[in-house]
């Protein structure tokens, strides 16, 4: 009998830390958000922005802003920044476009990830309008031009004034809507 109870107590133990290892990577998306929100660590960009009517000042100041292209090696996509380099005034909103294409003999659907760096100036830069805010549907041999319109602001630190934009794109769920 004491057998049993020893298997009862094992297996009730095995569920709960069954349970407590799918709660806890459930919640790690939302909790690696939030560390990156308050650390300003992995380049993620949090600040979407829209055009004002406003007049800016904008100074002479000239930042470089680098475009990088990446794709997951599950998603047979090719993808390249049509400009490499881009020399921007801060205040003032420029687009930049990529180059994607569909390698497969089938629709894909992908999802860009965005990335500055270095990290502190991911608080600095700002998009209005990016491929990255909707997933990406290519139909098989399909070649598209994607942009995203974006402004350094301003207030970036004096000391940075190189900025790498990375994309990475990653294979989606179709949007069954």
């Amino acid at each position: 009998m004491g057998d049993k109870t020893k298997i009862k107590k094992t297996t009730i133990m095995l569920f709960f830390i069954t349970l407590l290892m799918f709660g806890f990577g459930y919640a790690m998306v939302p909790l690696y958000d939030v560390f990156c929100q308050i650390t300003g660590l992995n380049g993620k960009t949090v600040n979407v922005v829209t055009e004002t009517n406003e007049k800016r000042i904008v100074s002479d100041r000239i930042v470089r802003v680098q475009f990088d292209s990446n794709v997951n090696g599950d998603l047979p996509w090719r993808m390249k920044a049509k400009q490499v380099i881009m020399n921007v005034q801060p205040g003032k909103f420029y687009e930049a476009t990529y180059t994607v294409e569909n390698m497969y003999n089938g629709d894909v659907v992908g999802q860009a990830i965005p990335s500055v760096m270095p990290g502190e100036a991911s608080l600095y830069f700002k998009k209005s309008e990016c491929f990255c805010f909707v997933n990406q549907l290519l139909a098989a041999g399909e070649t598209k031009e994607m942009v995203v319109r974006f402004e350094v602001d301003k207030d970036l630190p004096e000391d940075v004034d190189l900025l790498t934009l990375s994309y990475t794109f990653f294979r989606a769920k179709p949007d069954n809507s």
